[in-house]
């Protein structure tokens, strides 16, 4: 008989994506549409991040959805007249891209009726997740595939139990923006115990200087937390306050956080700039585009310096 490790923790095997906000800062383009469903290149964005999770081995995908966000629905199902027309033009390779993306694993959607915060967010998720650990991915918040930072988050769950955050240095002037926290080292190099996390703090009263970016692996002790967490900055249930008590909850009752130091490639597409850069990145990459592209770029580049 198999000895079985009942101190290991459970495998995360769902992925929580919340994707209900309002895309205020790509108005009037999000009006109608998702700021999620924006293309990066040929693939919304929010593409990326489920083919992430499902890369990590997270194949049961929770969308948490808002009103007017029925096209995300539609992009994860199958649409049999585009694909009949496109198998009659005999175009296989946009054939696969469609039946690709219907078929990446099990998506899901809950609607958050209303945007009550990235903690309600969660919260949102609790039928479907239940008393199981999950990852939470945002939606707008993509990390670049060759600097894959879920299965490192994941094998310090697996080491240290609790939840685990990804964590980004940014300058001290920008970490107003984010969530920061902080931290205690840990003898591996990159990992750390978080003993502190601020929501969006003040100038001049932060941490450090290690924000909070958006992947997380948390157990579900998160749930009963968030469901006694009142409205905090802004009015919203945020997720950086639960975090914190789990922080400073014991390791049993599913307490304990702890943070993977992320140095790779990431693009905020909720944010104007960082949505431009990763589409010339992204584009610069790839096989189809990249030559004409790059010879375009160079050309524009130096005409705009004369």
């Amino acid at each position: 008989m198999a000895n079985l490790d009942t101190n290991s923790p459970t495998p995360v095997t769902k992925a929580v994506i919340p994707a209900a906000g309002l895309g205020t800062r790509f108005l009037p383009a999000t009006k109608a549409q998702p700021k999620e469903m924006l293309p990066v290149v040929d693939k919304p964005a929010i593409q990326y991040v489920v083919e992430e999770a499902v890369s990590a081995g997270f194949t049961d995908v929770l969308i948490i959805n808002g009103r007017n966000k029925n096209s995300i629905e539609d992009h994860f199902d199958r649409a049999p007249s585009l694909e009949a027309a496109l198998a009659a033009k005999g175009d296989e390779v946009r054939l696969a891209s469609v039946i690709d993306s219907a078929q990446l694993g099990q998506v899901h959607y809950v609607r958050q009726g209303e945007p009550l915060g990235l903690g309600h967010a969660v919260l949102c998720a609790r039928a479907h997740v239940g008393d199981e650990p999950f990852a939470v991915l945002l939606g707008d918040d993509l990390i670049d595939v060759r600097d894959e930072i879920l299965p490192v988050m994941n094998a310090v769950r697996q080491e240290h139990g609790g939840s685990v955050l990804c964590l980004m240095e940014v300058p001290q002037e920008s970490v107003h923006m984010y969530g920061c926290a902080a931290v205690e080292p840990t003898s591996a190099d990159g990992v750390v115990k978080v003993s502190d996390l601020v929501e969006k703090p003040p100038p001049g009263e932060e941490p450090s200087n290690l924000v909070i970016i958006g992947r997380y692996l948390l157990d579900p002790a998160v749930f009963d937390v968030l469901a006694t967490t009142k409205p905090g900055r802004g009015g919203e249930i945020q997720l950086t306050d639960a975090l914190l008590e789990l922080a400073n909850m014991p390791a049993e009752q599913g307490g304990g956080v702890h943070a993977v130091i992320f140095r790779g490639r990431r693009y905020d597409t909720g944010d104007k700039l960082s949505y431009l850069k990763a589409n010339v990145i992204l584009a610069s990459d790839d096989s189809e585009l990249s030559g004409p592209f790059l010879e375009w770029l160079a050309e524009f580049v130096d005409e705009h310096r004369r």
